[in-house]
């Protein structure tokens, strides 16, 4: 569940790895370590406390960790990214199906939308298949092209430096993977709290930590092939699926699919942590909350995808700095501090 509500369409199709890493040439991989060390306590603590306090949704570990005043400002915060984060899925996916499937716009992300909408109504077993089947099968997949590229040698090895001081969303590294994480952590959180009844807090800390590893070794091998075809990457709203093409037509295809498919998970993900905030998992009005704001979100993701993660991602990495801090300083202020 934690890699797939942040394994969406930006990572797996290597657009946020590219406008959040990869710009920074020769600083790209201290900027993935940086974000796999934070994913590894961050997930290790919201999923302990979650576990703990045998959280339902997130709004208890906002108080927990906030206080009751600041833990409603970003209650609030936190649905509106929610759904601007379920919005940016479905541009994703009409992506996929424009540029590389050969497919309407649209009917990418109306077949989202449905599939989203069909496991949310089958409440939080279903999200949990969902996840258990399709995670592994994108990391695998996503793992083996990048791979390929980096043992292939790109042919634009050599403009990596010189290209990388080009549009990037901040302008240092370190800052750059802290705002990665700081939005990637709204979605995870709203999932992961969701969980508290299913699992102890000591399950919870193993948990965390190994989606951490996974999550950024898997940046950290998208970086890497990233930057043996930067900036000849920069030219697509779906860099992985350029990536897949040098391989051959074929394998692009599969590729496409399985981005699609990394993009459901992250979509359901965002529709499961808004519905979840609002009613009892697996509860009728769980299941409507769920399918009502699915529906409405696609209207707006006939904005283009590129355009949508270079400008919304930063505004909610500034938005989860907040809660990204006091996650940090939380236990241990409850643990050194608390009467």
């Amino acid at each position: 569940m934690y890699i797939g509500s942040v394994i969406g369409a930006g990572f797996a199709s290597g657009q946020e790895i590219l406008q959040f890493f990869i710009m920074f040439g020769d600083k790209a991989v201290y900027g993935v370590l940086l974000s796999m060390i934070l994913f590894c306590y961050l997930g290790a603590v919201v999923l302990y406390i979650s576990g703990n306090l045998k959280t339902e949704s997130y709004m208890l570990l906002f108080r927990y960790a906030l206080g009751s005043r600041i833990g409603k400002f970003m209650d609030a915060i936190s649905l509106f990214m929610l759904v601007g984060g379920l919005v940016i899925m479905f541009a994703g996916s009409g992506a996929v199906f424009s540029e590389h499937l050969g497919l309407p716009k649209q009917l990418g992300v109306i077949m989202a939308a449905g599939i989203t909408c069909l496991v949310i109504c089958g409440g939080l077993q279903r999200v949990l298949m969902a996840n258990a089947f399709l995670v592994p099968v994108k990391l695998l997949v996503i793992i083996v092209v990048c791979l390929w590229a980096l043992t292939s040698g790109g042919p634009a090895t050599e403009n990596i430096y010189e290209a990388s001081t080009a549009s990037k969303v901040t302008g240092h590294w370190a800052w750059s993977a802290v705002l990665y994480v700081s939005y990637n952590m709204i979605v995870s959180v709203a999932v992961l709290s969701s969980l508290g009844t299913t699992i102890t807090g000591k399950q919870g800390i193993v948990c965390g930590i190994a989606g951490g590893v996974g999550l950024g070794l898997t940046a950290g091998i998208i970086t890497l092939a990233g930057l043996s075809y930067y900036p000849l990457i920069t030219e697509y709203q779906v860099p992985l699926l350029y990536l897949a093409s040098q391989i051959g037509v074929f394998c692009k295809k599969i590729l496409a699919c399985l981005i699609w498919l990394a993009i459901l998970t992250t979509a359901i993900a965002n529709a499961h942590g808004f519905a979840s905030r609002l009613a009892p998992p697996n509860s009728k009005n769980y299941k409507i909350i769920g399918v009502t704001i699915t529906l409405i979100t696609i209207p707006a993701a006939g904005l283009e995808f590129t355009h949508l993660v270079r400008s919304l991602y930063p505004i909610f990495g500034y938005a989860g700095f907040i809660m990204v801090m006091a996650l940090i300083v939380s236990p241990v202020y409850r643990r050194f501090f608390s009467p």
